[in-house]
């Protein structure tokens, strides 16, 4: 697969999101009930699906402002530092009296990963925020939307892209189900296999295989949906079509943890460029495929000369 960047395209991206400090262990294996798994390794940094994207989609050219929450704590302050390195603006992030979110994760040898969040200042998260937040997002290119926050959150951010008439994309992690009002504002729709029949609200023997999945989907947005597959790739429903986009084969598979965010972020960046979908979720996948050959979620956000030099090395 051949995934060719554009350069000097100015692209303006908003993300209204989450953002947690991410405390990671990797386990010999995952503990069951009651067992004590001894042996891990422990690290810190930041995370949450929303700045990851941030910092992801700014790796990749994009100007990018972000929406979330922090608390007025060290590691709300450590994410102000982040955002300001990064070159993410953070002028509308709300500090709350609550603390900053945080993510207790567990990775097993194979790169698998099981994650308990505890939201804190992102309960506060509300629709006053994201109002405050309508000159980002009216200028924006593409609105990135995740779903660690609060649905009234969720809701009047697409809201205010339709308004505005911004491409939204909804990146439904963790998933639930959607109101039946969300569906007509989003524009891009990007589950993976677990996440879709989540969001329809099917039982787990729903029985529907991706590509009916994603027809339902799309049939319900009227926009685009990308089911993501890992290593099987993903799955495009538009308009009448579905095609399958191939996977960008990963060198080695460490950490699959960021995988998601990264290949959000690449997309956002991809479209806001003019990129057809297809073209957009293939160099989407080449984020992807990065990011799992790299421990921790913000060391494995790619910049565009490491994209660049994947794609030329698969030409």
């Amino acid at each position: 697969m051949v995934v060719h960047t554009q350069s000097g395209v100015s692209m303006k991206i908003a993300v209204v999101g989450s953002y947690g400090a991410g405390l990671t262990m990797r386990v010999p294996k995952a503990p069951a009930a009651g067992e004590t798994v001894s042996g891990g390794l422990f690290d810190s940094g930041a995370g949450g699906k929303g700045s990851n994207q941030a910092v992801g989609a700014a790796r990749l050219g994009a100007e990018v402002a972000l929406l979330t929450a922090v608390g007025d704590d060290e590691f709300g302050r450590s994410a102000h530092e982040l955002w300001r390195r990064e070159g993410v603006s953070a002028a509308h992030v709300v500090t709350s009296g609550a603390p900053t979110m945080v993510g207790f994760i567990l990775v097993e040898p194979s790169g698998e990963n099981r994650i308990a969040i505890a939201p804190g200042a992102l309960d506060e998260l509300d629709a006053d925020a994201v109002d405050a937040f309508r000159a980002e997002i009216a200028s924006a290119d593409v609105l990135v939307v995740s779903m660690e926050i609060p649905e009234e959150a969720v809701v009047a951010a697409l809201r205010a892209g339709r308004e505005s008439r911004t491409r939204t994309l909804l990146n439904p992690a963790p998933a639930r189900p959607l109101p039946d009002g969300c569906w007509p504002l989003i524009d891009v729709l990007t589950p993976n296999q677990t996440e879709a029949p989540v969001l329809l609200g099917l039982d787990e023997g729903h029985g529907l295989g991706d590509e009916e999945l994603a027809r339902a989907l799309q049939q319900r947005t009227g926009g685009t949906v990308v089911i993501t597959r890992g290593g099987e790739g993903a799955l495009v429903a538009q308009g009448a079509r579905v095609t399958t986009v191939p996977p960008h084969p990963a060198r080695t598979v460490v950490d699959t943890t960021g995988a998601g965010d990264s290949f959000t972020a690449a997309l956002a960046v991809a479209l806001a460029e003019g990129r057809p979908v297809d073209r957009a979720v293939g160099f989407a996948a080449v984020a992807g495929s990065h990011t799992v050959s790299i421990a921790g979620v913000i060391p494995a956000l790619p910049t565009r000369a490491q994209l660049n030099a994947l794609i030329g090395s698969a030409s």
